[in-house]
């Protein structure tokens, strides 16, 4: 657990190449994206990306050995390359869930590795509660229960906002006033304007607020990627829509609750001490949830990205050391 910023920091493995593309067709009118790298004949780990709605990109394939690991990467509902873009309909955490095992079957997978960060970390924990014997263990970063005050914390004055006032101004800027339901409820309004100019200028609001705050020390990358239109719309509404509908779970302690059946899974928690989006007091509560040792609960001089330099290392670091357990 201890931090130690004399370690050598791991890299990313090097770029590759996809060895098969497909699409999913699961609920109408959803189809999911998915990618298989690496191995083919290779161990199989599954990436969940963030938000929900971020989509994936080609670096999340350079977490893992591509000798040894079969990389599975998918979008999903309404996320990335998925189809159709940006919708809401019939898209929550059961759903995803859902469309995971289906996956699974498709590929032919028994049991794979489960690694995600942020959304994922939730998305990565709902599944184990559900198919415990489908995850050969799991890989958190950034870890998200979406309970109530997390989302305030965030979301709300009073938490995040303390920290980053410039960017919160940006963000307030949308709201006129105080406003009944809080920002969420208030920017879903925006988000689902008819008028389309209302709607994208939230989603860019929206984006570029989890954008400025993520790393520890901004560089401007993540800015500059949240700002494309295409990708904001989908990332802003449909993070919207789980948040203000408490992720489709039936209560806020519902998923910690369910963490504290996981004990026999192996885990491992990466999280930045100084992440502002997922506070670390939420991973430390899943680490005492799993009964984790100190040693498979890694805090980093990091915020929230999963590319900052400490958290990319103790990730590769985690692939690694998780492939004694297949």
């Amino acid at each position: 657990m201890p931090e130690n910023p004399l370690m050598a920091l791991n890299e990313l493995f090097p770029e590759i190449e996809t060895f098969d593309v497909g699409r999913l067709p699961v609920s109408y009118p959803h189809e999911l994206y998915y990618e298989q790298s690496g191995n083919p004949d290779g161990k199989p780990i599954v990436f969940l990306h963030g938000g929900p709605g971020s989509g994936t990109s080609s670096q999340y394939r350079r977490f893992f050995d591509p000798e040894f690991y079969r990389i599975v990467l998918f979008d999903q509902r309404g996320a990335g390359k998925s189809t159709p873009h940006a919708d809401t309909h019939e898209n929550t955490t059961p759903y995803l869930v859902s469309d995971m095992e289906k996956l699974r079957e498709r590929l032919g997978v028994n049991a794979w590795m489960v690694f995600g960060g942020s959304w994922g970390s939730t998305l990565a924990l709902s599944y184990a509660a559900s198919h415990a014997d489908k995850v050969k263990g799991l890989i958190l970063r950034g870890v998200f229960l979406c309970r109530e005050k997390e989302i305030a914390w965030y979301y709300e004055e009073g938490g995040a906002h303390m920290v980053f006032p410039e960017e919160w101004e940006r963000y307030r800027a949308q709201i006129p006033g105080a406003q009944p339901g809080g920002m969420v409820e208030a920017y879903h309004k925006l988000l689902t304007s008819e008028n389309k100019d209302v709607s994208l200028d939230a989603a860019l609001a929206w984006s570029r607020w989890e954008a400025a705050t993520s790393k520890l020390e901004d560089d401007g990358s993540l800015t500059s990627a949240f700002a494309d239109p295409h990708f904001a719309l989908a990332f802003a509404s449909i993070e919207n829509h789980y948040f203000r509908n408490k992720i489709f779970l039936p209560s806020d302690d519902y998923l910690l609750g369910e963490v504290a059946k996981l004990q026999g899974i192996p885990a491992r928690i990466v999280q930045g001490r100084y992440d502002m989006v997922c506070p670390i007091a939420t991973a430390w509560e899943v680490k005492n949830a799993l009964h984790l040792p100190d040693e498979e609960f890694r805090v980093v001089t990091a915020g929230h990205s999963a590319l900052e330099p400490a958290i990319r290392s103790e990730l590769v670091q985690a692939t690694q050391d998780f492939k004694k357990y297949f």
